[in-house]
Parts: structure tokens; sequence; C-alpha cells
């Protein structure tokens, strides 16, 4: 039986306690939510035998959360990805951000949303388990324009299916771009395999081709035809990994931008499989873009759930989107709110079984 649990999981600095809230399905599948930086913690997956796991990277305990940055589940704004030279111009006004990626801003800079404790501002059982938090970022803040009230709605909406939903409202014009940040892998977070077998296919014909400090390049979206960034027919996300190619050199691996096909609507833009677990992950959205990071950045250096220390191509990240630097480039979907507009965008985290190895 559906149902969601709440529980005290740990304290800010200056004493506002952290609640942790478990979303629960059918057949061991579960969903734990924490309101700081409304992060996915926990993600209970059932696998071809039965057997339930928990398939994303994170911290057992608040501590890891507090203590070093690193994205785990959580929601990143105002603006995820990069904008190039955390500057750009909207309705002939430059707007300077924090610069916390070399130059460029990236995830929202230096006290981005993965970083707030948010309100919780509805909890709701029966028949879907459904949180709501609730954010206010001041007009300015990160250098950003206009008061934003910003919803984040987790809901399970299905029995093996975890819907996400980001909705804003503005006081004045803004650029607004939130995704989640969780890391997969459907074997496991404690499983101590790496997710290179993981077979990904992504709905994409063309991909945005970046620089060595992951700006997009003054170019046309990329076609993924005849690189190793075609996954539009399922691929091993490591076969072409280390292959010889410069946009895998500047991202360290993949780190980029996929062109979703235009529609606006809820679509597959992901698959994701374990041949090893039997699970898979349908991602579906109405975002334009989708960003694959296949954990190029994991270097040892975190130690995460169950005290392991999280290395390379330990998990993955699908992070729905717009395309990134899209405030400085008007030939990329837009990604400006104005008042009296309401910015909402869904992601679907549906989970299947594979029967067969």
């Amino acid at each position: 039986m559906a149902e969601i649990d709440r529980a005290a999981f740990g304290r800010m600095p200056d004493g506002s306690t952290v609640e942790r809230f478990l979303l629960r399905g059918a057949e061991g599948f579960e969903a734990a939510i924490i309101p700081y930086g409304a992060a996915v913690q926990a993600l209970k997956v059932p696998d071809r035998n039965g057997g339930s796991d928990d398939v994303v990277l994170g911290h057992d305990d608040f501590e890891g959360y507090l203590k070093q940055r690193r994205y785990f589940g959580a929601t990143v704004g105002r603006y995820a990805n990069r904008i190039a030279g955390a500057r750009f111009s909207l309705d002939g006004q430059v707007f300077s951000l924090d610069a916390n990626n070399g130059a460029n801003m990236l995830h929202g800079g230096n006290d981005g949303f993965d970083r707030k404790l948010w309100r919780v501002a509805e909890v709701t059982g029966q028949p879907e388990p459904k949180l709501v938090l609730a954010l206010t970022s001041a007009d300015g803040e990160g250098g950003f324009p206009g008061r934003l009230e910003v919803r984040a709605i987790y809901r399970l909406s299905g029995p093996t299916e975890l819907s996400v939903t980001f909705e804003a409202t503005t006081d004045c014009p803004t650029v607004v771009n939130l995704t989640n940040h969780s890391f997969f892998n459907l074997d496991g977070a404690l499983s101590g395999f790496d997710v290179l077998d993981h077979r990904l296919m992504i709905a994409a014909d063309h991909f945005v081709a970046i620089d060595d400090g992951a700006i997009p390049l003054p170019r046309p979206p990329h076609p993924v035809a005849g690189t190793p960034f075609d996954f539009r027919q399922s691929e091993a996300v490591g076969a072409r990994i280390r292959a010889d190619h410069g946009q895998l050199r500047n991202g360290r691996g993949y780190d980029h931008n996929f062109c979703l096909a235009p529609g606006g609507s809820v679509r597959l833009a992901a698959r994701l499989e374990s041949p090893r677990s039997g699970r898979v992950l349908e991602l579906l959205t109405d975002q334009p873009g989708l960003q694959f990071y296949s954990g190029n950045y994991l270097d040892g250096a975190i130690a995460g759930k169950g005290g392991r220390l999280y290395r390379q191509s330990d998990a993955l990240c699908l992070e729905p989107q717009v395309w990134p630097d899209t405030p400085n480039r008007p030939d990329f979907p837009s990604a400006r709110l104005d008042p009296g507009k309401l910015y909402s965008r869904s992601i679907v985290y549906r989970f299947l079984t594979a029967r067969t190895p």
C-alpha cells in the first residue's frame, strides 16, 4: 500500500531540523526525499530477482551533505549547468553572476538551490504519496534578477515510478533552468560495480559540442551520427568513452547536452538498463535537452553511503534541462520567465525489470 513516512534526519548549523520523507510504493519501491536541496536521498528499486536496492549515490547521514557540495540527488538552480563568463544580458541590462566554475557560473553559483533548506508545503499519503517543497529566492540572489517562488513536487505516479515537477513564478523578467541531479547506478549504490556496462539510449540526433571549460562552442549542435555520442540505439556507456575524440577529451568523458526532439510534451528521452540486475530506467521529460554526465569528476575524495569512496564511472547523471548557456545564445531554446507566467517542467523516472540477462 502506497504511503509516506517522515522522520528527523539532521540539523542545520542554525539548529533547524531537517526531515527525511519516505514515499513508499509497491514491490519494495521507495523514494527518500530531504528538504535540504530538495534532494533525492535514496531510491530503492526492485531487480529481476525481487530484491530491492538503493540505486542513487549520496550519504547515509545529513553531515555528509553539509560537508561537501557534490549535488547528490539535489535540485539545482536557479540555472542548472553553465553560463559563460558568469554574465548575461536581458532586455538590455547586463547581470553579473557568481563565478564558481572558473570564469563561469555552474548550477546557480556559490549558494544555489542545492544549498538551501526548502520549506515543506504539502505532504499527502493515499492514493499517490506526494511531497511538495517550496523555496523563495530573493531578487539579486546569485546575481539573478527577480524574486522567484519555486516548488519541487515529488510524487509516486505509479507502483515503481517517481515524478518530479518544478514550478516557478517571478516578479520581473529572469531566466530559470531547474533539474534534478541524481547519480544513478542500477546495480545498486553499494554494489561495487561501475556503470560502464549499463546500456543507454538517448532519443537525440544532435548534441552540443563544448570547449575545455564545458561552454558550448559558437556553432549549431553537432549531429551524433558517426561519433561516440550516437546513443539513438542502445549502447554500453563504456563502449566508446575512451575513444580518441576531442569532445570526450573536453568533457573528460561524457558531460554534454543532448538535443531532444522539440514538442514540449512529456516523452521518452532516455532508457538506461543494467544487464546485471535487470533494472531498467525510462526517463521521460518535457525539457528540450538532456545532460548526460558519466561521473568523470568522481575522484575518490568523497566517502558516500556505506563508507564507499566514489570514483569515476561509479554512477551517471541524466539531467533534463534547457541547453547550457542559453541566456547568451539566442539560437538556443529560451530559459526566459516573465511575470504572470508559470515555469513548469517535469521529469518521470519509470523503473522496470528486464527478465532475462
